[in-house]
This record gives structure tokens, C-alpha cells and sequence, in this order.
């Protein structure tokens, strides 16, 4: 059984209650009646019932009605979600009429509900952009105990079986941060690790990404990512661990050995760090487009609980998978 397939088994017998706060999006109610009709998770839409329903019927989903929707128009739930969201911003100047006016958007509404306990995580950015998904995340739930930097990691499924797990990698940061810090790289990786460990049952061989291998080369950029190595091992001790490694030492056995010998990741591993955004978007999209590889996108890392985002352009296998992860990240 494929990856994927574990994580939808997974899902099945560990139901969880993802919400999508873009409910009336035609590709995500499509996704949702393909979820709710195999089982894979309980979902609430939010939205307005008459539209979600009339869509629904018009195209002949015979599953929404299994669904949760919820109208912030007329729901009397949303006094208790604007009074959360007002204790927990007053700090930062927030009135209680701005809480009753914010709390109506769907993405702050969305991670309101997960910090209430009544939702497990959140699926959105299909009409939005990632800071549009992420913001509202920061506000409400904040990052996990220990970390101060949220991420992008996508799982590539690659044709080239002898590479990482069986053809399976995971690449970060992909989709958030444009230059990272050696801290925050150091954060990235080990939060990668797990997102190897926890999603893709995987044991994580992290390589720290460059230019350079082992000091092969000597500049200021290798040098954040020599320090970002040191880190991420005070960090995490026991990670399979190593950098600087250019691409093709870290992932080919004969050239592991021969540019960086001795080294536990070299030429075998299954989790790329990149050391910039642009490097891991280009990176990831280049490996999707040249080998045919299945990139499933971003998961976003470090939250204190699962909130990811779409891209725009996404199809509704892109939604039913990324509702897949979401639940296991919830698991």
C-alpha cells in the first residue's frame, strides 16, 4: 500500500472534524462530497446553507448533506467565536466590535472553531492567498511550544524509485519563508523531520542543502546553512542530520561517498532542506514538471494545530488530498 493510501486508511479509523471555510468554492464542495462519501473525515462548511445546498444539487452531489454548514449570517455560535477572538487579541488593541466584525470572516472563523475544540483542522486558499490562510493562524492558534516559524514541506512522489524512500520525498521550505535565518532554517528541518516521521511513516535522512558540500565551496550563504546544520543538531540530537550537501550528494549513493564519505545522510536521503524560498519553490516545481512527480502541497509546519493552505490554481484531487493530510496531521 502506497503512502497515500496508508494516510486515507488512517483517516478512515481516526475520524477527524476538518472545517472549510470556503464551503461554497465549487472545487473544494466537490472535494467535499468525495470525502464525506468515502468516509475519510467529517467536514463543516462554512457558509451560507441555501448556495452550499443549491450547489449541491445542481451537480448531483448526493453527500453534502452529511456535512456540517455553518452561516456566520445567522448562527448563534458566532457571539461565543467574536467573544474568543476578543479575549484573545484585546492585548493587542483589538475592541469587541472589531472581534463581532472580524470573527464573520471564514478563515479567522475557521481557526476560532479549532481553538473552541470544535473543529480538528482547517483546509483553505483555493480563492485566497497563503498569507490570507496563515494569518489569522498566527493570531488565533500561534505556533507549537518551541517553535517560531511556520513552513512549507511538500511530498513528492517521484517515478525515481532508487531516490529517497522508494521514489518519496519531502522538500521545505517550499511556499513561506523568502530567506530564513540559520535559527529558522534549523526549525524548518526538524519540523520537516516530523512532518517525514508523522505523515509519510518514514525514518527522516535530513540533508541541509547548498551549493557546496563539506566545504567544498566558501561563501557567506553556505555559511548560514553550516550553522543552521549545528543548530538543528542542539535541537534535535538523535535526527539523522548533515549538511552543507549540494543536491546530487545528498540524494546519489556514488557521489554521497565520494564528496562527502562517512557522512549518515549522503547519497540516501529522503528529506530536502533548501536553504532559501526560492531554491525549494523552483526545486519542487522542477523535479513535478520534469520527472512527473505527484508534489502534494504545501503543508504548512509549525502551527500549533493543522491549518493548511491551497494554491489557487489547485484541482479538486489536489483538495480531496490535502483534506487527507490535514486529518492525519490532526491524528
Amino acid at each position: 500500500m502506497d503512502i497515500l493510501s496508508q494516510m486515507t486508511e488512517r483517516a478512515k479509523l481516526h475520524l477527524k472534524r476538518i472545517v472549510l471555510p470556503e464551503g461554497d468554492e465549487p472545487r473544494t464542495l466537490e472535494a467535499a462530497d468525495i470525502i464525506l462519501g468515502e468516509k475519510i473525515a467529517e467536514l463543516t462548511l462554512i457558509g451560507s446553507p441555501a448556495v452550499i445546498r443549491k450547489m449541491a444539487e445542481e451537480k448531483g452531489y448526493k453527500n453534502i448533506g452529511k456535512a456540517t454548514i455553518f452561516d456566520p449570517a445567522t448562527d448563534p455560535k458566532m457571539a461565543d467565536y467574536a467573544h474568543l477572538l476578543y479575549e484573545l487579541r484585546k492585548s493587542k488593541g483589538m475592541t469587541e466590535e472589531q472581534a463581532q466584525e472580524k470573527a464573520k470572516d471564514p478563515l479567522y472563523l475557521g481557526c476560532l472553531m479549532i481553538k473552541a475544540g470544535d473543529a480538528d483542522g482547517e483546509l483553505a486558499g483555493a480563492r485566497g492567498t497563503t498569507a490570507d490562510t496563515i494569518r489569522p493562524a498566527f493570531q488565533i492558534l500561534k505556533t507549537k511550544p518551541g517553535v517560531g516559524i511556520v513552513s512549507g514541506a511538500f511530498l513528492m512522489f517521484t517515478p525515481a524509485k532508487a531516490l529517497g524512500e522508494d521514489g518519496f520525498l519531502v522538500f521545505a521550505d517550499c511556499a513561506v519563508n523568502p530567506c530564513p535565518t540559520a535559527q529558522e532554517l534549523a526549525q524548518i528541518a526538524v519540523s520537516t523531520a516530523e512532518t517525514a516521521r508523522s505523515l509519510g511513516q518514514i525514518e527522516p535522512r535530513v540533508a541541509m542543502l547548498s551549493f557546496s558540500t563539506k566545504g567544498s565551496a566558501k561563501h557567506e550563504l553556505i555559511d548560514k546553512v553550516t550553522e543552521a546544520t549545528r543548530i538543528a543538531h542542539e535541537l534535535a540530537p538523535d535526527l539523522n542530520l548533515d549538511g552543507e550537501l549540494q543536491a546530487d550528494a545528498a540524494l546519489i549513493e556514488k557521489v554521497g561517498a565520494s564528496k562527502a564519505p562517512g557522512s549518515p545522510v549522503a547519497g540516501k536521503a529522503n528529506v530536502l532542506v533548501f536553504p532559501d524560498l526560492q531554491a525549494g519553490n523552483i526545486g519542487y516545481k522542477l523535479v513535478e514538471r520534469f520527472s512527473g512527480a505527484n508534489a502534494i502541497g504545501p503543508i504548512l509546519q509549525g502551527i500549533a494545530a493543522p491549518v493548511n493552505d491551497l494554491s489557487r490554481g489547485c484541482k479538486v484531487q489536489d483538495i480531496v488530498q490535502m483534506i487527507i493530510i490535514t486529518a492525519n496531521q490532526a491524528i
